[in-house]
């Protein structure tokens, strides 16, 4: 028995209902930690890359696949905890880590009693904890330690903050890929017609893709031209890098989601799926956002 249209429209109406009233929940709790930094972000990051690793385990599991979980959880707790440490240690406990992951995981693999597909497993062990964590080091990394600074106004009885650079970079890079895929979600549900990837998104169009530039461009122009003296056409080049690798981050899970049969990552987030249906757009941004920060500290 099919479902009538209009309980299909319902469907959908009630499902962008609970994505704004997650993201309405979600926002603000992330903003908070972007503010602080430190290891309230360091916490953060930490959970948020533990739930979405269980997430991409059980998908993984459901196409038969069985990386070693404890290594891989390991592995991505490490890139976090090289993050957060002092950057003359930083190098050192990364070399330590992947040395020790090569040299614990195959023994590991040794102890099973069938070797069917246990290269594809050594593989996926490995590049999991890179495919999630390495882009939040990177998040964490770009906001670095500097602590907010509350100086009073010229009343003196009003505090107002000053963000470090890094915070705003951090922010440039969350707000850019919200309104993008904001942006594009309605840019492609009523203008879309040319579609972007249709062997692994055939939702996704050409015309969602420029509608989410148009407004990354205004957040990247407003969140760096002032507070971080970025020129114009270096914020717009930062949007054209925002939306390219938040896109591609959103492809690059849903070719995951296609070769593992699911629909979604998990049931965690109402309106948006699992944890990694929420944060793929940010994971590629996150390194790209850190590089081009890297790079402007350079040409500096």
């Amino acid at each position: 028995m099919g479902i009538s249209e209009p309980e299909k429209q319902n469907t959908r109406t009630s499902s962008v209902g609970q994505r704004w009233l997650t993201a309405l929940i979600a926002i603000p709790v992330v903003l908070l930690l972007c503010w602080f930094g430190g290891w309230g972000a360091f916490i953060a990051a930490l959970l948020s890359v533990v739930l979405s690793s269980i997430e991409m385990h059980y998908m993984l599991a459901n196409v038969g696949y069985r990386p070693l979980s404890g290594m891989s959880l390991g592995l991505a707790m490490l890139f976090l905890i090289a993050a957060i440490l002092p950057p003359e240690t930083h190098l050192l406990v990364l070399e330590i880590g992947l040395g020790a992951a090569l040299l614990i995981s195959f023994p590991l693999l040794f102890l099973r009693k069938k070797f069917d597909g246990a290269l594809v497993d050594w593989a996926l062990t490995l590049a999991t904890p890179i495919y999630l964590a390495w882009p939040m080091s990177s998040a964490m990394l770009l906001r670095g330690s500097d602590p907010v600074v509350l100086h009073p106004s010229s009343g003196g009885w009003i505090y107002l903050p000053s963000l470090p650079p890094g915070a705003w970079w951090l922010l440039t890079a969350l707000v850019g890929v919200w309104v993008f895929d904001g942006a594009a979600f309605f840019s492609g549900r009523y203008f879309g017609r040319h579609k972007l990837a249709p062997l692994i998104s055939p939702g996704k169009t050409w015309e969602g893709v420029v509608g989410g530039l148009v407004f990354c461009m205004i957040v990247c122009l407003a969140l760096t031209v002032v507070p971080l003296g970025l020129p114009w056409y270096f914020a717009i080049l930062l949007a054209l890098l925002i939306g390219s690798s938040a896109t591609l981050g959103d492809l690059a899970e849903s070719l995951i989601k296609r070769q593992t049969n699911v629909k979604d990552s998990g049931q965690m987030m109402p309106g948006h799926g699992g944890l990694l249906d929420r944060i793929d757009s940010l994971l590629f941004a996150f390194i790209v956002v850190y590089i081009f920060s890297q790079v402007m500290l350079f040409l500096k």
